[in-house]
């Protein structure tokens, strides 16, 4: 089957899934629901066959298991999958968490950062206007106190005010972006800087908060939590490890405990405490760091109040540097608190995926199998099986192997395949160990999430998508094109004939409607008044009426006839 199409069927069983879980009223991730594919795919005793593609019978067959053990309220082995699901979704190292962290408070104040960057204000009140934006800059980036408080825009105007006056406005629109955002990004931290020393002196420092107090108090108090979650994990293992141990020498207590039950119990308390303690690492080191800036922050400011004592005027380039360093602490203190902050969630959310303990072995029941035997802890179990030096360790496939008795080296020895078979058929009925356990490079499909990276290229990845959008700015660099380069010899030939010409001309000066407004002009009209003129008049002239005769027509004494014309027609003036 192609991969793409291999891809789409899985999609679809996973969504079928989901789909049959929400219908019984249990939502599920799809996360989940893909690693109990992978789970009971795996498992031998469903009868899948992983070399052969899956026929509809199995698909459908498939779908029926996924959804009997995610809806199976009682299975201690599925809350154990989803504490590892959760855990590897929401846990990421110290690195990781402060990149992505600084990563998402970049993308918030770009649109801020963006406002002022683009900016081409030229009147007063938008210089104003971009002046207050860039206050409400300093305050979004620093996180002492809401751009929303008066007291809060006064005191950090006040502070930006002192080394960045708006006059010099103009000098910074003449920037580049990258240069507007860097002298953005440094201004912040000299204001930060300014603000903090002004809290120490006492004259102000509203609404920054005691980090580093709220931090002495909160790391002993989350510590003291874990700690005590801790101890009641442990103190539980070590109970249910001396059941079992009770269980395998007399045989007929199968009958009133279910020892694959309890061994589920175990794994879920097991991986409980594994988690605790990653979480408690992480917190131990944020204590450390925690303590050290405390000791730089105090010495900074020290330093800055001998630099500054008694003196009206200080060169900036021996406060600035101090400013930026105390502003950059405080950030670090920032990113502990936040820090604490997800750990300590993160503890609280795991809690919920022990609630099958009570329900199938209640503390009445454990203790009655407790009688007559002594719990051992780990340290006493290490102490009893440390094992004689003479063993050794043995190398196998570029693995290591130690043993806590002679005769259990030999036997591994003898066949290492076997032994490491049975892990691995043991995992495939019980997933929850492919991760309690590392086993990874057995099953690479079933890498979890949070360590895809550290994996080599020949394993399989899990395919994420998402929907996302990119914004390109226009004209990120200024432009370099010369607009007055000519490349043709006789166009500079024309342009040089053109300025010659220009020396015999005189220059006039004209008034257009583009500049008419830049001086006062003054002008007198007359006012508009009523007026009437005549355009014709009635007139008629009289034509006189021609009159022509013509005499002798008729003849006379002579025989031939003579005409003669007479105009009687009388002349125009005498009409």
């Amino acid at each position: 089957m192609p991969l793409t199409q291999a891809e789409s069927v899985i999609k679809n069983i996973i969504r079928e899934i989901g789909q049959e879980c929400a219908a019984h009223g249990e939502i599920v991730s799809e996360t989940l629901v893909a690693f109990m594919v992978k789970a009971v795919v795996l498992d031998p005793g469903n009868g899948f066959n992983m070399d052969r593609t899956l026929m509809k019978s199995d698909v459908q067959k498939l779908v029926k298991f996924c959804v009997a053990r995610l809806l199976d309220s009682k299975n201690p082995s599925l809350d154990t999958i989803k504490m590892q699901v959760y855990f590897d979704m929401n846990y990421t190292s110290r690195e990781e968490f402060l990149e992505e962290h600084h990563r998402v408070l970049e993308s918030r104040l770009s649109s801020v950062s963006r406002e002022i960057t683009d900016n081409r204000a030229c009147v007063r009140e938008e210089l104003e206007s971009l002046y207050r934006k860039i206050v409400s800059y300093v305050l979004l980036r620093s996180g002492l106190g809401s751009p929303t408080d008066i007291k809060t825009v006064r005191e950090a105007t006040a502070a930006l005010q002192s080394v960045f006056p708006q006059a010099e406005l103009g000098t910074f629109l003449t920037l580049g972006k990258k240069d507007k955002e860097c002298q953005l990004k440094e201004l912040t931290m000299i204001v930060t800087g300014i603000r903090l020393f002004n809290r120490d002196c006492g004259k102000g420092g509203e609404g920054i908060d005691d980090l580093p107090a709220i931090l002495h108090e909160a790391i002993p108090a989350t510590t003291q939590h874990i700690d005590s979650q801790l101890q009641i994990a442990q103190d539980q293992a070590y109970r249910y490890t001396a059941i079992l141990e009770k269980v395998m020498k007399n045989p007929l207590m199968n009958k009133e405990l279910q020892p694959y039950m309890l061994k589920e119990a175990l794994y879920n308390v097991r991986q409980y405490e594994i988690f605790l303690q990653i979480i408690l690492s992480d917190i131990i080191t944020c204590a450390q760091e925690v303590e050290m800036m405390r000791r730089q922050l105090g010495a900074q400011l020290e330093l800055l109040k001998m630099t500054v004592k008694s003196k009206t005027a200080v060169p900036t380039s021996q406060v600035f540097p101090i400013f930026i360093a105390l502003a950059s602490l405080w950030t670090s203190f920032q990113d502990e608190t936040v820090l604490i902050s997800v750990l300590s969630n993160l503890t609280t959310h795991l809690e919920p995926f022990l609630g099958t303990h009570e329900l199938l072995f209640p503390e009445k029941m454990i203790q009655g199998f407790l009688d007559d035997v002594t719990v051992k802890t780990d340290v006493c179990r290490i102490k009893e099986h440390i094992g004689n030096p003479t063993i050794g360790i043995l190398k196998y496939k570029d693995n290591y192997y130690t043993f806590n008795t002679r005769d259990a080296a030999y036997s591994f020895a003898e066949n290492p395949e076997h032994y490491i078979n049975l892990i691995k058929e043991k995992a495939k009925k019980n997933a929850e160990l492919i991760q309690l356990l590392e086993l990874h490079q057995q099953f690479e499909t079933l890498v979890p999430y949070s360590q895809m990276r550290d994996i080599d290229k020949h394993y399989i990845k899990p395919i994420t998508m998402c929907e996302s959008s990119t914004q390109t700015d226009t004209h990120i660099l200024s432009p370099t094109i010369v607009r007055s380069y000519e490349w043709n010899e006789w166009e500079l030939r024309r342009k040089a004939i053109k300025l010659a010409n220009l020396r015999q001309k005189i220059t006039h000066s004209v008034q257009t409607d583009l500049s008419h407004m830049r001086r006062e002009n003054s002008s007198q009209v007359y006012p508009c008044k009523d007026a009437s003129t005549q355009s014709k008049r009635e007139s008629s002239t009289r034509v006189p009426k021609p009159q022509i005769y013509i005499a002798g027509l008729r003849g006379g004494q002579n025989k031939t006839p003579c005409g003669i014309k007479v105009n009687l027609t009388r002349a125009i003036d005498e009409t």
